[in-house]
């Protein structure tokens, strides 16, 4: 899969102890408008998916996380891959010097029909919603809004890609 490209911030202590969480994200499209999990407490976009867990293949955790997040059931035969991003930056977490992720992102269809999230707490206590919403709104609330506590580096990881398949044609009607 071709690498997108990188954000590494080099605040970190590269010989420490590295926290590494691949995830697996969703890019449906439809009409000119992609479907993305909104956080209605922190006001940002970002695509359905996350972490994979022990075991489990890109694809597996691409389809179970958009069904959990977003309640969108992927076509399993439409997944088509796009592209990576690799994230490294200083942890958060005590213990763990430095985060690193490999977010693959794949083009697919879903049902034309949600079902019911499955959220993990914390994405309850953030209001995750699915929407179908134009590009260009994505980015702009990405980008020029306040975020609380949110990374901003996943966000902009998140604008920058809906800023590729803008590019690349991917939202022609």
């Amino acid at each position: 899969m071709r690498l997108l490209f990188t954000i590494d911030t080099k605040d970190y202590d590269p010989e420490g102890k590295a926290f590494v969480r691949p995830s697996a994200r969703c890019i449906a499209i439809r009409e000119g408008r992609i479907a993305m999990v909104y956080s209605r407490k922190y006001d940002y976009y970002k695509f359905p998916g996350g972490g994979m867990e022990a075991g489990e293949t890109r694809k597996q955790a691409l389809i179970r996380e958009t069904a959990e997040e977003a309640g969108l059931e992927v076509l399993p035969d439409s997944i088509q891959p796009y592209g990576y991003v690799h994230r490294a930056e200083k942890s958060d977490q005590p213990g763990e010097a430095y985060f690193i992720q490999d977010n693959f992102y794949y083009l697919c269809r879903t049902e034309p029909q949600s079902g019911r999230q499955n959220l993990d707490d914390y994405e309850a206590e953030e209001g995750f919603i699915l929407t179908w919403v134009e590009p260009e709104t994505a980015i702009a609330v990405n980008r020029k809004r306040e975020h609380g506590p949110k990374n901003q580096n996943m966000l902009e990881r998140e604008a920058k890609v809906l800023e590729l398949l803008k590019k690349e044609g991917h939202f022609a009607r």
